[in-house]
């Protein structure tokens, strides 16, 4: 037989899934009679006719199964199969003979047949061999598919392990290791191999040693619950630098062999762990920065309000228990605020760090030093000794901060105002021993800044005086309890009232008739300059207005301006509206400024004064020379009147004496074409002297006292009689009035 019995099987390619046969023999009967057995089996068959032709086929196709006569003439069976073998034919062979010599079926096998048949075979034990062969093949194909699956999946499983964030390890019963990913290299340096087979503890920081033995102890035991715990490891990189893990545990039983091995050892079962070890260095970092900054200024870093209570809380339960003592002291900055609005926030922060800087070093480490915000800081100090610690404490609080600082090019000078509280005799809770000593802070202050005071009783009741007074002036503005009074300023050579000084008084319904000096301090402290001066502006514009009616000559006002009320940038707006409303010249008003104004922010300052002399009112510098006086504000500054400060009048006490300051403020008024206004003129002999010198206009206790706006009406009216009766001829004689 020949190939051409095959041939409409090789026009039609069986699917794949059919198995693939090459029937080969040299005898025709005998090729077509196997070809009929096998034809009606679904399978795809091929024929050979002689060794050669199998070849021939061999080479061109694949097969699944080749049953293969081993005696041909033209080339014999056990050639064919060495050429499968030399070609690597991926293909079974049953070996078919009739020959009754074993060796040829010893050959065969060999060569890897994977069977044999003896002609004449029957029909069952072909089908049989044929069947057995292809089940084999279909189960050797499948074990090697599932074992590529499987090496796949180990191969995908590795690399998903070896990829992880996380170093992933697991430990036998007796804590080494048995695996380990490439993350532990990564992150700690270490390489598989060299933790393979080592115990837990070359890694384990020695401070977790303790809890990683008690917890890894729970792997001896079935219990398979997860566990959860922080554990810092050591890494042999980077100086070995200790990291902090979040190990997932999980008990596992251990594998065959080492389950056979418990039971040489007692028969016990034998369990290990299971560990995902997450870095998580990183972020307790931040919990910890995020930490520190809830209980520390972020500035300076030193413990906030809250850590501060929190300390000294503690420090009060110990000194309690001891029956000792304690101190906490309040420290404000003197001067800071000027530091900041001249030279701005950041040479501020920087003042501010190195005070902290310097206060701290003065300090025993069991104090605590805390910013409460803005320039005030706190100091508990525990185990306290006596007073006189404390107070040897402020003098070197005051001495350090007395050196200069020196913040981006400027040479900076500041003090520090300190009060004090002891426990338990000034008070035996926090909130009060801080208000205490913050009272006494004040008293410092209040008397003249850069010093130290301890806290007393009647300071407490100043305080409540002046929390009471605050209250009071609240209350003042609404109920009309404030009233302008007026010191007139006189023409030393007519006698006339040509200008008056206006004055705040505050009729209190308790204490009586209060001067300015009594009560204003407290408006600018407590934020009551701005509806107070607005009160002011229009009440003087009133009374102006009435005067202005007694006919006569136009007399000035002058009015003292807060530093606060120019800060809000809407007093010119004001006075213009204020004019406008009263129909009074703007001639008429002169402002009175400090020279604190000119130094908290000149050019603001310039700014706004300048709008105030394009509308037409006219500037005078109040108590020249008693501050941070400079020349270059009266170039700087739109500055019409210089005012001699009252401090340098009371000076003079003899017409023949030789007063200098005086003296050189008349000549700089004069040289500059100015204004000259003496204040607190009291004697006669004060009074020529200044008119000696150069000085026409004055205002005092030798002329007035400050008076009410009734009364000021009766002196202009006064006034206008007089010089009605000096125009028909009627002499009238001049008196100074008191």
């Amino acid at each position: 037989m020949t190939s051409t019995l095959v041939a409409p099987l090789l026009q039609f390619p069986a699917p794949a899934s059919v198995p693939r046969l090459l029937l080969i023999d040299d005898e025709p009967r005998l090729l077509g009679s196997l070809y009929e057995l096998l034809n009606d089996r679904s399978y795809h068959l091929t024929t050979a006719a002689g060794g050669r032709e199998a070849i021939a086929q061999l080479r061109s196709q694949k097969f699944d199964l080749i049953l293969l006569d081993l005696r041909m003439p033209d080339l014999g069976g056990h050639e064919v199969m060495d050429f499968i073998n030399d070609a690597k034919i991926d293909a079974n062979v049953i070996a078919m003979s009739g020959d009754t010599d074993i060796e040829a079926a010893i050959g065969a096998l060999k060569r890897g047949a994977y069977d044999y048949l003896r002609k004449p075979y029957t029909r069952e034990e072909l089908f049989k061999t044929v069947n057995n062969a292809l089940r084999q093949r279909m189960l050797a194909s499948e074990n090697d598919r599932i074992a590529g699956q499987l090496e796949r999946s180990e191969k995908l499983y590795r690399n998903l392990v070896d990829s992880s964030p996380d170093i992933i390890y697991t430990l036998n019963h007796e804590g080494r290791f048995t695996f380990v990913n490439d993350r532990a290299q990564q992150l700690l340096g270490f390489k598989r191999e060299e933790l393979i087979g080592q115990h837990f503890s070359l890694l384990v920081h020695d401070d977790d040693m303790r809890r990683a033995e008690y917890v890894f102890s729970q792997g001896h035991s079935n219990d398979r619950t997860a566990r959860n715990i922080e554990l810092r490891f050591k890494g042999r990189h980077q100086a070995g630098e200790v990291r902090t893990f979040s190990n997932t545990l999980m008990t596992i039983a251990l594998p065959a062999e080492a389950q056979a091995r418990g039971a040489e050892l007692g028969g016990r079962e034998l369990f290990g762990t299971y560990g995902v070890a997450r870095d998580v260095s990183d972020r307790k970092r931040a919990d910890e920065l995020i930490s520190h900054q809830a209980y520390h200024d972020i500035l300076t870093d030193l413990p906030n309000r809250v850590l501060f209570k929190d300390r000294l809380g503690l420090a009060m339960l110990q000194a309690r228990r001891n029956h000792g003592e304690l101190a906490v002291m309040f420290i404000d900055l003197d001067r800071f605020k000027l530091v900041n609005d001249t030279l701005g926030h950041l040479v501020g922060d920087d003042l501010l760090q190195q005070a902290a800087a310097r206060l701290k070093a003065c300090l025993r480490r069991c104090d605590t030093l805390a910013r409460l915000g803005g320039d005030e800081f706190t100091i508990v100090l525990p185990e306290l000794k006596g007073r006189q610690d404390v107070a040897a404490l402020a003098v070197k609080f005051l001495e350090c901060l007395e050196q200069p600082f020196h913040l981006s090019g400027h040479e900076v000078h500041i003090s520090a105002s300190i009060g004090s509280a002891i426990y338990p005799g000034d008070g035996e809770s926090i909130d009060e021993l801080l208000r205490h000593a913050d009272i006494a802070m004040y008293q410092v202050k209040a008397k003249g800044k850069n010093g130290h005071s301890f806290y007393d009783v009647s300071m407490a009741d100043a305080s409540h005086q002046k929390i009471a007074l605050e209250h009071s002036l609240r209350k003042a503005l609404e109920q009309g309890e404030l009233e302008m009074y007026y010191q007139p300023q006189i023409d030393i050579k007519t006698g006339k009232i040509i200008g008056a000084e206006g004055l705040m008084r505050w009729n209190h319904p308790e204490r009586g008739f209060l001067t300015a000096g009594e009560f204003l301090p407290f408006a600018e402290e407590n934020g009551l300059m701005i509806p107070i001066s607005d009160w002011m502006l229009g009440a003087l514009c009133r009374d102006l207005l009435q005067w202005n009616t007694v006919g006569g000559e136009a007399v000035r006002l002058s009015l003292n301006l807060s530093p606060q009320y120019l800060d809000r940038g809407d007093f010119f707006e004001k006075m213009k509206s204020a004019l406008t409303q009263y129909q009074i010249s703007s001639s008429q008003i002169e402002v009175e400024i400090t020279e604190n104004i000119c130094i908290r922010n000149p050019q603001y300052a310039i700014e706004q004064l300048e709008k105030l002399c394009q509308l037409g009112v006219s500037v005078a510098i109040d108590d020249f020379g008693t501050g941070y006086s400079s020349l270059s504000y009266l170039h700087r500054f739109p500055i019409h009147t210089i005012k001699i400060d009252q401090s340098f009048v009371k000076e003079i006490q003899d017409d023949n004496g030789h007063f200098p300051v005086v003296l050189a403020i008349i000549s700089i008024a004069r040289g500059l074409g100015m204004n000259l206004v003496a204040e607190g003129v009291e004697t006669e002999t004060q009074a020529r002297y200044l008119e000696q010198s150069g000085c026409r206009t004055m205002q005092g206790y030798l002329y007035y006292r400050p008076v009410s706006q009734q009364r000021m009406l009766e002196l202009l009216r006064a006034q206008c009689a007089v010089a009605v009766a000096d125009d028909l001829g009627f002499e009238q004689p001049y008196h100074r009035h008191m």
